[in-house]
């Protein structure tokens, strides 16, 4: 496995302090991020998934702790709009340039908004998709928030 993705090459150009950890990635698990959680031995809320989303028909990203779930409401409220709806996985695979399972918010094709749990701010470090499928990376979850311009905010179910 390769550990220079779009995504740590990002994370690099842009100064960011981070490690690489990879896992064994079961493409059968119900939920892939708790799975990685688990494989990692890390808490759920500190691994966090990437999720790939439209805002009133608008592409964007979310990233939140493995083990919640999105509240339409709020994500759609989080950049300002009327209604949310997460992407179909050949849609979400597209528009990011990362396969369903590895999707990273570093390095997608092109530039969307992205969204970060704000309870996800508390921990002194958590871990992101690192660009790959049993790839991750770990930083600060206020370097992520600045590398990304996300909006930190609540999004959780």
């Amino acid at each position: 496995m390769s550990k220079a993705t779009r995504a740590t090459k990002m994370l690099e150009q842009a100064g960011i302090a981070f490690t690489v950890h990879s896992y064994d990635y079961d493409p059968d698990a119900d939920r892939i991020g708790v799975q990685a959680a688990e494989a990692l031995d890390e808490p759920p809320e500190r691994v966090l998934k990437t999720l790939m989303a439209l805002v009133d028909g608008k592409p964007v990203c979310v990233i939140v702790p493995s083990d919640r779930e999105v509240s339409m409401k709020k994500l759609a409220a989080a950049f300002g709009g009327k209604s949310a709806q997460m992407m179909k996985p050949a849609d979400a695979e597209r528009v990011s340039g990362y396969k369903v399972g590895g999707i990273s918010p570093f390095g997608q094709m092109r530039r969307i908004p992205v969204a970060i749990e704000e309870q996800s701010m508390a921990h002194s470090l958590v871990f992101i998709n690192g660009g790959q499928r049993g790839l991750q990376v770990r930083l600060r979850p206020g370097d992520a928030a600045a590398a990304l311009e996300a909006r930190v905010a609540p999004l959780a179910a």
